[in-house]
């Protein structure tokens, strides 16, 4: 039997690339995302991989226990977990509902936690596995306009240092991989009112490109591979490009690449 994964956030971007990664090195992979999923299984089933899609959404706890119960039938456990569904909120902190606050509280941090928590439970049961968790350089700093993205950043990896600490010694390792910023549909849609430019993350990364999905899905699969991380636990490990290595000013920066 193929090893199984989870990864929620499936439909686009990080989580679709992840999902297909995993999928290519063995696994069978069970897609979530609150966006049909279909056709994406549909395209992944063609190319010969196991997949299937599940949608629904991840701050539901009637949705973990129904989506546990059927990892439960299916794999008796899962090998791995992804919590990589997330949604971004850019706004002053005067200028942030409390809706606004609560509902990325709910898909960043609530989500995750209650997927650790009834498949984590599993895991736990059967003594082995591997939940990364996709949290982000906001998640280490802060980052102005986004106070309700860090903070649920921020308590993502709180979280994931929590169950490092509570599940290392029962078999299940906790890490999270901390992306910059990431060409995807999320990005285009945060860059759309002219929040920043690409030149604005280009300028600011030493490495002088945004992170792609595929450099995400790497890391994520090196942490969910106990073959290769098997005595990494509680790390946040930055996918950044250099971005919190570098505390020099943008013109050296700039300068500095023109030698």
């Amino acid at each position: 039997m193929k090893p199984a994964a989870l990864v929620t956030g499936a439909a686009q971007g990080v989580g679709l690339v992840t999902a297909t990664l995993l999928a290519a090195r063995g696994y069978a992979v069970v897609l979530t995302d609150m966006q049909p999923l279909d056709a994406t299984v549909a395209r992944l089933r063609a190319a010969g991989h196991a997949v299937e899609g599940v949608s629904g959404d991840v701050s539901s706890e009637s949705f973990a226990q129904e989506l546990a119960a059927h990892v439960a039938a299916a794999h008796g456990a899962l090998d791995v977990i992804v919590n990589n569904a997330g949604i971004s909120c850019i706004l002053p902190a005067e200028d942030t509902t409390v809706a606004q606050w609560q509902r990325v509280m709910d898909v960043n941090l609530l989500g995750p936690f209650l997927l650790c928590k009834h498949l984590g439970a599993q895991m736990l049961a059967r003594g082995r596995g591997s939940i990364v968790n996709i949290a982000s350089i906001a998640g280490l700093r802060g980052v102005s306009h986004r106070a309700a993205y860090n903070a649920s950043k921020h308590g993502l990896i709180g979280l994931t240092h929590t169950l490092a600490a509570e599940w290392g010694g029962r078999g299940v390792r906790v890490n999270a991989v901390c992306p910059g910023w990431i060409k995807t549909e999320m990005d285009e849609a945060d860059q759309g009112p002219g929040n920043y430019s690409d030149d604005d993350i280009k300028n600011r990364v030493p490495m002088a490109r945004f992170a792609s999905p595929r450099d995400v899905a790497e890391a994520v699969a090196f942490l969910a591979d106990a073959g290769l991380s098997g005595f990494v636990n509680g790390v946040s490990l930055p996918v950044d490009g250099g971005w919190l290595a570098d505390a020099s000013w943008e013109s050296l920066r700039l300068r500095t690449r023109e030698i």
